[in-house]
């Protein structure tokens, strides 16, 4: 049997590292009452806190069903860390912005999943980090603006 061609097998290496690494982060963030899923979400508006969001907006930028999203956003509403209002413009959609007590928990996660991210770049020099931040930044990017 052949190898399947380098690019390939590259991408299937980020998915599984994915994998992997999700399975990691929701340990890491069960006892602060988190889902990845929710962290997601949080890492989203957390970039810019106070610029209000769409669930539609979220949903296209995360690349999840709207469905999926609007649920995600009524239980960090529910806890407090998303706050939603309904829109000037349109009555039926509404705004949500990350709460300071949102944005706590988002500061919190990142304390939860460092030890596990530290562990995986144990020996690695801060050039080799570098360069592989670099190359996977160039393929999201790509990956990015070349959305269907």
């Amino acid at each position: 049997m052949t190898e399947p061609p380098l690019a390939f097998r590259i991408v299937n290496w980020i998915g599984i590292i994915d994998q992997l690494a999700t399975t990691e982060a929701n340990r890491a963030l069960k006892p602060l009452g988190l889902q990845t899923s929710q962290f997601v979400l949080l890492n989203h508006l957390s970039r810019r806190p106070d610029e209000p969001r769409t669930v539609g907006a979220i949903a296209r930028a995360l690349q999840q069903q709207q469905p999926a999203v609007t649920k995600t956003v009524q239980k960090l509403v529910d806890k407090g860390w998303i706050r939603e209002r309904s829109s000037d413009h349109d009555g039926r959609s509404k705004l949500l912005t990350l709460t300071a007590a949102g944005l706590a928990r988002h500061r919190a996660a990142i304390a939860a999943l460092m030890p596990g991210v530290e562990r995986a770049f144990d020996g690695w020099s801060e050039r080799d980090q570098r360069t592989l931040f670099s190359l996977l930044d160039r393929l999201k990017v790509w990956l990015d603006e070349d959305r269907a």
